[in-house]
């Protein structure tokens, strides 16, 4: 938690973790069984952490000195269900040696 890897790597732990709850848990919850609030808290908590995991993104993205295929990368993995767990190990095999 004291370097800017490790802030990364646990903002992008909690965004990933919170965008499965909410697709593997409470979109289903919402559609197949009519119970909205999980959504509701879900999709509040997932709010923000998301911008979380994008302000660090960027502070890495500035100092390694990334190119824009990378940052992409980035953005694309917040999107994506599995995506920042994806996207960090890439990133510890490629960087974080």
């Amino acid at each position: 938690m004291n370097t800017i890897t490790g802030r990364f790597r646990i903002a992008g732990i909690w965004e990933g973790v919170s965008l499965l709850l909410l697709v593997c848990i409470a979109m289903p919850l919402k559609y197949f069984a009519d119970i909205s609030s999980a959504v509701a808290v879900l999709g509040m908590i997932h709010g923000i952490l998301f911008p979380l995991y994008l302000i660090a993104l960027v502070h890495l993205g500035l100092v390694k000195k990334w190119k824009v295929s990378r940052w992409i990368m980035g953005v694309a993995a917040g999107l994506l269900p599995f995506g920042t767990f994806i996207f960090e190990a890439y990133l510890r095999k490629r960087e974080w040696k």
